[in-house]
């Protein structure tokens, strides 16, 4: 199983629809913005994990990611968490480049996408947290494990998001700023002050769906966790 199966599985029917409502589509079109969404963010940290002493600080990062239920928080929280995460994977203005790119191929809104990438990424980060326990695994470990699932997103997606991280990226990844610490934004806007709730099969986030501030993209700060 893929944390992209992983993830719809959190998610369960009810996350799934809301989520849908957040983008103003069917379920079918929600699937595929979330598989391109978490494809981007598990690309992202597989090219961070290809090098050792950054699979070495990912996997310390993943520790504060155990205890979480990111399908069952505070989505202000849950917010402010994936801007740190989304800030040290694509590094500075990376996450607003990502978005533009995002919506383009999911055509949706960017500014929608903005709001949905900071929702994902904590859910990405719980899931491969409980994966690394759970396996035992070590950075070389965790490496291969980023990159087998960077290579499962289906072909044509996967090309794709590859060209968009080498436009963000580049041939490097975002550069470190020395220990793992939150990820501050020059001018962050509050996300709305929403909670989350389950229904139908499975765990549901709500997101700020049909009004409510959007947070601002990660600025040109050092990027870490």
């Amino acid at each position: 199983m893929t944390l992209y199966d992983e993830l719809l599985a959190g998610l369960g029917d009810s996350g799934l629809e809301q989520i849908a409502g957040m983008l103003g589509s069917d379920t079918l079109t929600a699937r595929k913005v979330i598989e391109a969404v978490s494809g981007t963010i598990v690309g992202g940290l597989a090219r961070n994990a290809e090098h050792p002493d950054g699979a070495d600080a990912l996997l310390g990062a993943l520790d504060d990611h155990m205890d979480a239920d990111p399908f069952n928080g505070d989505v202000a929280s849950l917010t402010r968490d994936g801007h740190s995460i989304l800030g040290h994977v694509l590094g500075g203005q990376g996450t607003e480049q990502a978005a533009s790119g995002l919506a383009r191929l999911a055509g949706v809104d960017s500014g929608t996408i903005m709001k949905l990438m900071p929702l994902i990424a904590p859910m990405i980060m719980s899931l491969l947290a409980g994966r690394a326990a759970g396996r035992d695994m070590d950075p070389v470990a965790l490496a291969d494990d980023l990159d087998r699932e960077r290579s499962s997103v289906p072909g044509g997606l996967g090309e794709l998001l590859d060209g968009l991280l080498g436009d963000i990226l580049g041939g490097g990844v975002p550069r470190q700023a020395g220990p793992y610490e939150p990820y501050r934004t020059e001018h962050e806007v509050p996300p709305p002050s929403r909670t989350s709730g389950t229904s139908g099969t499975g765990h549901g986030v709500t997101p700020a769906a049909g009004g409510g501030e959007r947070g601002a993209a990660p600025g040109t700060a050092s990027p870490d966790w």
